[in-house]
């Protein structure tokens, strides 16, 4: 049974990293959660769940804004051959999430260590980061060393790496 946002606050606490948490309407992409800037501050993150062709597992975390070469990105992160999407089943199987909630907490999720995660540097750049909490009704704000942490303490080291191309 996958983790609940309840089940990942207590698990931060017990880690002694403190959150800020704010509720809204649900948000499915990028261009929804934009509604919400200059409410929450910090960083705003896309997360691209990535499979190569052997299925290693990939979840790249970067700026909203940022751009990446899909048909490269593979070189950057290690991936064997080129990457795709994973699919919406696979992502819930080994993530604990749905569509429109992936998030790098989904490592909680992750207790066989399926899933490589990648920090994209620029994203390193912002003192505070947002993620939805496991569903997409609220958004989670973080400092960026207590994220490294927790990836840490479930297992994912993280790979900060430069994926994004300049705007």
């Amino acid at each position: 049974m996958p983790a609940t946002p309840d089940d990942l606050f207590a698990f931060l606490d017990k880690l002694g990293i403190a959150v800020t948490t704010v509720e809204h309407a649900p948000l499915y992409t990028v261009e929804d959660s934009k509604a919400l800037r200059g409410q929450i501050e910090g960083g705003h993150t896309k997360n691209l769940f990535l499979k190569d062709r052997k299925g290693s597992l990939f979840l790249v975390v970067l700026e909203e804004d940022a751009t990446v070469d899909l048909k490269r990105i593979h070189e950057i992160i290690g991936g064997q051959g080129k990457v795709s999407f994973g699919s919406a089943d696979l992502l819930t199987e080994v993530w604990g999430v749905l569509p429109g909630a992936v998030t790098p907490f989904g490592a909680i999720n992750d207790r066989d260590g399926r899933v490589t995660v990648v920090l994209d540097e620029a994203l390193l750049e912002n003192a505070r980061l947002n993620h939805h909490p496991l569903v997409n009704t609220s958004t989670t704000t973080i400092a960026r060393e207590d994220l490294v942490a927790f990836l840490k303490a479930t297992g994912h080291e993280p790979k900060i790496l430069a994926v994004s191309n300049p705007a």
